[in-house]
């Protein structure tokens, strides 16, 4: 399995509205186990995005999908910035979606 956890700053009251874009845009990706989105308990601009995909062949692929595509060229002018990010190697868990 192949992991990421990255942190991305929406610009200044834009949160919201790019969360928005970010779940409409990653609701059907082969491969993708798990995609979440939560918002920075203490930065009132941030999201932490968790993702799980059965590799990294898959992650890649996704990012030519055309709602992927879509929710990228939306969502841009609402991102200020990134963060954080980092890669991973998910060994299994509670909640996480079985290989399709």
């Amino acid at each position: 399995m192949y992991g990421l956890i990255g942190k991305m700053r929406a610009q200044p009251g834009q949160r919201e509205a790019l969360i928005a874009i970010l779940l409409e845009g990653t609701k059907a990706m082969p491969g993708c186990l798990g995609y979440v989105i939560a918002k920075d308990k203490l930065d009132a601009d941030a999201l932490w995005i968790t993702e799980t995909w059965d590799s990294q062949a898959s992650h890649k692929a996704s990012l030519a999908l055309p709602p992927v595509q879509a929710a990228i060229a939306k969502g841009r002018p609402l991102i200020a910035g990134f963060g954080e990010r980092f890669e991973t190697e998910p060994v299994g868990g509670h909640g996480l979606a079985k290989p399709r």
